[in-house]
């Protein structure tokens, strides 16, 4: 009879843990703000002048200290707020990007938040190294992934071969791999500052 309510109890108590209090709204639409806002941020590059942009980077910045599921969630409410309003980098609304051949970043946006926030959130079990590790590898893989959905819009959406998608790339892996870095970075420090923020 008494293992009867413990029984009972465990449920109850991972249900709420996997509950998304008024906290967590908070983050989320902080990060979804960000997001946004940084649509608005371009850095010309080159004698050309070729924008770079900040809002790939603030993606992985959400799952890395966010974690998986609140920074997936930060994104996700970006890009419904693109549906009405043109926060997407270059003044674009998710509606005309769905349709053009940058499709796939806004997918890898997604999906890099979600593997970079779980791997992030792993390497907080373990001591300071592991934790630098996992970062490093949350950061850049989720970058990849970007690249990579990237690649499969433009071939979609573009009728490009793997080979010059993938080339498209080459002019933004290095000032892309310089704000992944940063965002890092930012991360680990946010963390140290605030210990509390780590629950998934």
């Amino acid at each position: 009879m008494s293992t009867q309510p413990s029984s009972n109890a465990a449920p109850s108590k991972k249900a709420g843990a996997r509950s998304i209090s008024p906290v967590d709204i908070a983050y989320i639409a902080v990060f979804a703000a960000i997001i946004c806002v940084l649509g608005f941020v371009s850095i010309p590059v080159g004698a050309a002048g070729v924008p770079i942009v900040l809002q790939n980077a603030a993606a992985i910045l959400a799952g890395l200290v966010l974690g998986a599921r609140r920074g997936t969630a930060s994104v996700a409410i970006f890009l419904l707020v693109g549906l009405a309003l043109p926060v997407l980098a270059g003044g674009r609304t998710t509606i005309y990007a769905l349709g053009s051949p940058t499709v796939g970043y806004l997918v890898g946006y997604l999906v890099s938040a979600a593997v970079a926030g779980a791997i992030a959130y792993a390497g907080l079990r373990g001591g300071k190294g592991t934790r630098v590790a996992m970062f490093i590898l949350a950061g850049y893989l989720g970058l990849f992934l970007q690249y990579l959905f990237g690649v499969f819009g433009l071939m979609f959406r573009a009728d490009m071969t793997f080979g010059a998608a993938w080339a498209a790339q080459v002019p933004f892996l290095l000032p892309d791999a310089g704000k992944v870095a940063l965002m890092i970075v930012i991360a680990l420090a946010v963390h140290a500052a605030f210990p509390d923020m780590r629950r998934r």
